[in-house]
């Protein structure tokens, strides 16, 4: 609904008077232990939330609970989508900044970098709110102030295809980098926040994806507080996020979303938490569908709202099918949850709202505000060029990098001029003009000679068409947009089980509605108020390569048909969410004009792309005439997130269901590799990657490696300002790179016996926290100063990093601790970390002030203490013993402290 409508009809005025339903709430609230003082700012909140629930009808009130909650125009609440991404960059209409993939953040260990990328993307999601309200596109995804961010699960086995959304496998890098993130989104003052973060998955939830909706984990009660636990801890007590997302999968037995142990136990009684919860998507359905916990619809939701869940999100909401909040009513009718309940829940939804300034009351809508037309800033554009640098991790260096400016490079590999992959998953296609490795090589050494040798076709292929090689029909950059509504208007809500059918049976209108040139083919149309949610869209105009050769081009996405040169090319009318894009061979002539059209239809959602890919018919031949010409190599070779993925239908060697089944870089790039060094010109490696690699014949025979993750926007020209030596690397692993997955106990094992750097017992190729430098660092001895009350209360380390070589730099100064030899410790634990500049021959003191929670560990019964006898501190640039400078020094703690949950 327009501002203009809801806030005419006055809804502080409709909050006089209302009846209060604080005291029906009071009995229904779980057992909390006590809470801090409440803010002028959420009591007032909660107050005029309360009032407003007490005016709604029970058939108002259970519509709001699901993620799609419809306008209340008697209350003059507009519509409101919970369902909002930004896990490295917002998702909505209008281009926004495409950070480094989360993995990639991590290798930075730099909170204060992902504090104010949280930021920038926290200010461009409220400018995509502030256009869906002047558009009133309310009810769509991508439009709400809050945020499904951070994914902060613990990256316990690398063939998760979902690990590249997280912060890496150590539960204390986590935390402290969801905290950055839970700070920079919501902003200062998390009572009135900027957005509302929304840490996930709650909890114990890393994969296989092919078994997320039914899979019973079981976990010690060491592992649950000693890994799973922490950094969930940390976002609320610390971080104090507004909201948490719980998981698909059981855990000991009881679904995620139905579980005492964490919903109540957790997050309501030890942690305190008070904001609201909301499920993953069908997380709730699954509890009777799929874990067969409940026997039917209506208990599953009284059993995930009766456990702590305020907000469902299901897939029904997609296709606007009707009847999804019947299950409630079912639920109320049968007694199985109470009208207290309900109203619990949406008090918390509505504080929410009325706090982040969808609703007036609280604080001023931004309702007012002019429609941008971007969101971005150029600051935003330095920020993601800033991140993608450093979050490079330089593995090998033989003395090769920095290259000399005047060299002559061959870029290699099917990455070496690839663009989607640098955006990586839950990003969107809108963003910056993404910059590849070799256009960024081209950029920052001006000097060289920078040639691309294609490869052959790969699965990896797919890159966004640019609109440098588009043409509207009359000769403009870009293509002709025609958007058509429907003839007849479709239904608000489709009964369930027809939508299908009702979609087939839709007829657009012979007048576009909207006329206009667009960069490219994408989904724009929630820009645009007079076009419908469900709409066809025609793009048309000519391809023009800049280049002669052997393409592949097709469609990624669903729901598309390219026509090429007048005939039909690709249909992807039956594409199933998450496919490989459909590409086909061609020849194409540089400036040839060659006519296409692109048609796609929308209906509530829409998603295809044009893509192409530049590949040679004899890629080994193109190899040794390149490396003939040139004086070094570099090979960009990796992953993609199309193939590492969530839920992912993709089944191809390596892969299946979007989780790894091998460590092994794909062979057809391994067999590049092996062919490049056999012409014996140095080897540069690059990987983008979202998760670990073998990396054992690189480390053998290349000259240097870097590992870029999937660096963002610009991360070809981050790459290429590393590798000419404009930049000084300074990245760690938050990973461990392992040889291959036979080391590594089975997948669906959620013990942490045998994973990650702190239990494995094996020799990794590259370890967690590793990362060299152009310059050299050294450390002094450290002075360990326990607190008063013995080192058990608290412990001070400090010691004094010089940079002893040539240029300035970043270290990353890592504290490690090495605990008494009790059963549950780890082999080794990270528990402080800073990263700091330092110019050649610069000293600076270094402190680390380690509270008991730091210096604690748990015991097998789940109970965590700072237990007594004689630990190691280390402080270094990676872990101790890993060949980088470290100092430790021991301490004793004569008395044990226990710690809460």
């Amino acid at each position: 609904m327009p501002r203009s409508k809801w806030r005419r009809r006055g809804l502080a005025a409709t909050l006089c008077g209302a009846l209060s339903v604080g005291a029906s709430l009071a009995h229904a609230a779980p057992a909390e232990a006590p809470s801090p003082a409440v803010s002028p700012e959420r009591a007032k909140a909660d107050r005029l939330a309360a009032q407003l629930v007490g005016q709604m009808t029970t058939d108002e009130k259970v519509e709001q609970l699901l993620n799609t909650a419809p306008a209340i125009p008697r209350l003059g609440i507009p519509a409101y989508n919970w369902w909002t991404e930004s896990l490295h960059g917002a998702l909505g209409a209008l281009p926004t900044t495409n950070f480094p993939e989360p993995i990639g953040l991590a290798a930075s260990f730099d909170p204060a970098l992902v504090h104010d990328v949280a930021g920038a993307i926290g200010s461009q999601v409220r400018g995509l709110h502030v256009l869906a309200r002047n558009t009133g596109r309310m009810g769509r995804i991508g439009t709400g102030l809050d945020t499904w961010s951070p994914n902060i699960n613990i990256f316990r086995d690398p063939r998760w295809g979902r690990g590249q959304e997280t912060y890496g496998e150590d539960p204390f890098l986590t935390a402290r980098m969801g905290v950055a993130f839970v700070e920079g989104v919501q902003g200062p003052n998390p009572d009135l926040p900027q957005v509302v973060a929304t840490p996930k998955h709650f909890a114990v939830h890393s994969g296989p994806e092919s078994t997320r909706h039914g899979a019973n984990v079981f976990v010690s009660r060491h592992d649950l507080e000693d890994t799973y636990l922490p950094a969930f801890r940390a976002a609320i007590t610390e971080g104090r996020a507004g909201s948490v997302m719980c998981a698909y999968n059981r855990i000991d037995g009881q679904p995620a979303c139905a579980s005492d142990l964490l919903l109540k136990d957790h997050l309501r009684g030890a942690w305190n938490f008070d904001g609201y919860v909301v499920s993953d998507c069908d997380a709730v359905k699954d509890i009777s569908d799929h874990h067969k916990y409940a026997p039917d619809a209506a208990t599953a939701v009284a059993a995930a709202m009766r456990a702590g869940v305020d907000n469902e999100c299901n897939g029904a909401t997609l296709t606007d099918t009707d009847g999804v909040a019947d299950r409630y009513r079912e639920a109320l009718r049968r007694g199985l949850i109470s009208p207290a309940e309900v109203d619990l829940a949406l008090v918390r939804l509505f504080s929410a709202r009325l706090r982040a300034g969808d609703l007036p009351g609280v604080r001023t809508p931004e309702a007012a505000l002019a429609a941008p037309t971007s969101v971005m800033t150029p600051a935003h554009e330095a920020l993601a060029l800033a991140a993608g640098e450093k979050s490079l991790v330089l593995l090998k260096n033989d003395g090769l990098l920095p290259l000399k400016p005047d060299l002559r490079i061959a870029v290699i590999g099917p990455l070496g001029d690839a663009t989607r992959v640098l955006r990586g998953n839950y990003s969107s296609a809108l963003s910056a003009p993404p910059i590849s490795v070799v256009e960024g090589l081209r950029r920052a050494m001006p000097s060289a000679q920078v040639v691309y040798a294609p490869f052959g076709a790969s699965f990896t292929d797919g890159d966004r068409v640019p609109t440098t090689a588009l043409r509207t029909p009359d000769g403009k950059s870009g293509l002709l947009a025609r958007y058509y509504n429907t003839v007849e208007p479709p239904p608000r809500r489709f009964a369930p089980g027809t939508f299908g059918e009702a979609v087939a049976k839709m007829r657009y209108a012979e007048k576009p509605v909207v006329t206009r040139v667009e960069a490219d083919v994408a989904a724009r149309s929630l820009d645009l108020a007079t076009v419908s949610d469900h709409h066809r869209v025609v793009w048309t105009g000519f391809l023009v390569p800049p280049e002669s050769g052997t393409y592949r081009l097709g469609l990624t996405g669903f729901n598309g048909e390219l026509k090429f040169d007048g005939k039909p090319f690709a249909d992807l009318r039956k594409a199933g969410w998450g496919s490989l894009p459909t590409l086909k061979t061609i020849s194409l002539e540089k400036g040839r004009k060659y006519p296409i059209e692109v048609v796609s239809e929308s209906h509530a959602l829409s998603g295809v792309d044009l893509v192409w890919k530049r590949i040679s018919t004899d890629p080994a031949g193109d190899l040794k005439a390149a490396a003939a010409q040139a004086d070094v190599l570099v090979a960009v070779v990796g992953l993609t997130s199309d193939l590492e993925a969530e839920e992912s239908p993709v089944e191809i060697p390596g892969f299946k269901g979007g989780d790894k089944t091998t460590l092994d870089l794909p062979a057809d790039q391994q067999a590049l590799l092996e062919q490049a060094k056999a012409l014996g010109k140095p080897l540069v490696v690059v990987t983008m990657n979202g998760s670990p690699l073998n990396l054992s014949w690189a480390k053998d025979n290349a000259s240097a490696i870097l590992e870029a993750w999937y660096p963002g926007q610009a991360g070809g020209l981050a790459i290429a300002n590393v590798l000419s030596g404009k930049t000084n690397p300074a990245g760690r692993l938050p990973l461990t790179f392992y040889r291959s997955v036979d080391d590594l106990p089975p997948f669906g094992d959620y013990a942490m016996a045998g994973r990650t750097y702190r239990y494995f017992e094996g020799t990794p190729v590259y370890p967690f926290g590793y990362g060299l430098s152009y310059t050299r660092f050294e450390y002094q001895p450290l002075k360990v100063e326990p607190a008063t009350g013995g080192a058990g209360k608290g412990l001070r380390v400090t010691t004094s990093v010089r940079n002893v070589g040539a240029r300035v730099g970043d270290e990353v100064a890592q504290l490690y601790l090495d605990f008494p030899d009790t059963p549950g410790v780890p082999r080794l634990a990270l528990r402080g970390f800073q990263r700091i500049t330092l110019k050649p021959g610069e000293t600076r003191a270094v402190t680390f002030a380690l509270s008991s929670r730091d210096l604690s560990s748990v015991d097998l019964d789940g109970a965590r203490r700072v237990a007594t006898g004689r630990y190691r501190v280390s402080v270094g640039s990676g872990q101790p013993g890993d060949d980088t400078p470290s100092q430790s020094a021991a301490f004793v703690v004569d008395e044990a402290v226990g710690l809460p949950k």
